[in-house]
């Protein structure tokens, strides 16, 4: 099922963007893990919309209703399903879109693939508001991770080109609460108020910016993962690029490593506290698809909201002829500063999951 990612923990996304709710079932949670619900709630209010003029300006509760899978505020060891109401749509804006597939959106693909039936009002299941679910299952297993001393963070590593300095070489559970706890999720906040000028800039042109977003996490244990197709790489990369807007990946140094030599891109060993360790990262806490006990660092390229109220040439699919759209109603003029969240989240649920396949727990 494309919608679903894990092995042991299995979670599957369901919902369109205008249904009348989106929601998430995860199957395969340990039983007997207290959940905060007010520490949840935080983590899911990071990616809410509605909260300033960097964002859409649509306003949603995004509270998770439990179905299951919860008793008292503990994981039951059944499958456990949420859902968040919408409330706020404004489906008419799309009306012209049944016709007029956006550039840069999935609606032509949709439109090809469903021949036409597929609910693309506010992108439908493609839309970023499935990122929401999302958060609801990578808020429970950072809890989980959490008691097990592994913290999952991120930060705005670029926006419209401007940088953000990156995380050490072993950032810590106090820096990336500091981070959660900005309006705008940055490490240098000189930085972060140049990227939200940029944003607003993009904004009153009518056009959008895109980002990268850097996460890292820390406390795993060496040994997590496997070679070839099945390692840690493998595993966060087919969950990740299900997040909407996603364009690259790349851990620890990334495409900047193709430019080194060997001798300046490999991470030397050296023993600490009796365990071995790294005196660099530039593999991200990966080698050979396992972990090294290093923190596991990437970044995500985030493209710019293809939904922008600048004229735009796209085709009529009616009568098959070029056509000019000019998209209404709202939207992020930049999506990756909400995507922050949305990162961390995905990769709790992967981590969790490995952990859970290798009997960490």
């Amino acid at each position: 099922m494309s919608s679903e990612f894990g092995k042991t923990l299995k979670i599957s996304v369901f919902g369109q963007s205008h249904g009348k709710a989106i929601g998430v079932n995860i199957d395969g949670l340990p039983a007997g893990e207290s959940i905060d619900p007010d520490a949840l709630n935080a983590f899911m209010a990071r990616r809410k919309p509605g909260k300033s003029p960097l964002s859409t300006s649509r306003k949603e509760a995004d509270a998770p209703v439990f179905l299951s899978g919860l008793e008292n505020g503990v994981t039951c060891g059944f499958p456990l399903c949420a859902i968040i109401e919408n409330g706020d749509q404004h489906s008419s804006d799309y009306d012209e879109l049944r016709e007029k597939p956006r550039p840069g959106h999935a609606d032509y693909t949709a439109w090809v693939k469903w021949h036409g039936a597929a609910d693309m009002r506010g992108g439908g299941h493609f839309s970023g508001r499935l990122t929401a679910p999302l958060c609801i299952a990578g808020g429970i297993a950072k809890q989980i991770l959490a008691r097990r001393s592994i913290f999952v963070g991120a930060h705005l590593l670029e926006v419209a080109g401007i940088p953000d300095q990156p995380f050490p070489l072993r950032p810590d559970a106090a820096l990336f609460d500091a981070v959660a706890a900005k309006a705008f999720p940055v490490l240098d906040d000189g930085a972060g108020e140049r990227m939200q000028a940029a944003i607003l800039a993009a904004r009153k042109d009518g056009d959008s910016v895109g980002g990268v977003i850097q996460c890292a996490a820390v406390g795993l244990p060496a040994g997590l993962g496997d070679p070839m197709f099945d390692g840690l790489e493998n595993r966060l990369a087919a969950a990740l690029f299900g997040i909407p807007a996603v364009k690259g990946l790349e851990f620890g140094a990334g495409f900047a490593a193709s430019r080194c030599r060997g001798s300046e891109n490999n991470d030397p060993f050296t023993v600490e506290d009796g365990r071995v360790v790294t005196t660099s990262n530039h593999a991200g806490g990966i080698l050979g698809g396992i972990s090294t006990g290093m923190p596991l660092v990437f970044q995500l390229a985030m493209k710019p909201t293809p939904s922008i109220s600048k004229p735009q040439h796209t085709v009529s699919l009616p009568n098959m002829e070029d056509a000019e759209l000019v998209v209404r109603g709202r939207h992020d003029p930049c999506i990756a500063h909400r995507a922050v969240p949305v990162a961390e989240a995905v990769t709790a649920a992967v981590l969790l999951d490995v952990l859970l396949e290798n009997g960490g727990l």
